[in-house]
């Protein structure tokens, strides 16, 4: 394999990480949210509608975080909250029209034209980049646990 291609995907990645980070960035000062609270939104209108203790696991914030986070949703009009009527005691949080229409307006496009970019390649192509993305997303959840796990001595310390 070559070191340079190698390095060059690398530096790709990086590079897409942070554009991936830019555009959460703007889309979150769009909707005058913070990047917690975009997260929060993103589950809720991907899986929704989902149990509070759910995004709370998913966002890995305390109860009473994601209860403040929930707020400020509901607050913006993105989000409700309604009783599971299976179990009273579980507090589903939904989506609003108004969070749809923000999805349609500023996430939709983004998977549409990632969509039309991807007809370029062949399926065997498509399999290789499916193959890809599956590899890097592990290795950075690997990763991911790797650093949470490392002990405070050896954490860096902040520049005095």
């Amino acid at each position: 394999m070559s070191k340079d291609l190698i390095r060059e995907i690398a530096m790709l990645l990086r590079q897409l990480q942070q554009s991936f980070d830019a555009f959460d960035e703007t889309a979150a000062a769009r909707l005058s949210l913070n990047r917690t609270d975009l997260r929060c939104l993103d589950a809720v209108l991907g899986d929704g509608p989902l149990p509070a203790g759910r995004l709370s696991t998913a966002l890995k914030l305390s109860p009473a975080a994601t209860t403040t986070v929930i707020d400020r949703l509901e607050r913006a009009g993105l989000v409700s909250r309604t009783r599971d009527p299976g179990n009273r005691r579980v507090v589903l949080v939904t989506s609003t029209g108004t969070a749809r229409a923000a999805e349609a307006e500023l996430f939709a496009p983004v998977g549409q034209a990632g969509a039309q970019a991807l007809t370029r390649y062949g399926h065997d192509q498509l399999t290789v980049i499916l193959d890809f993305l599956q590899t890097v997303l592990r290795v950075q959840e690997e990763q991911t646990a790797r650093v949470a796990a490392l002990p405070e001595s050896r954490r860096v310390p902040a520049d005095d």
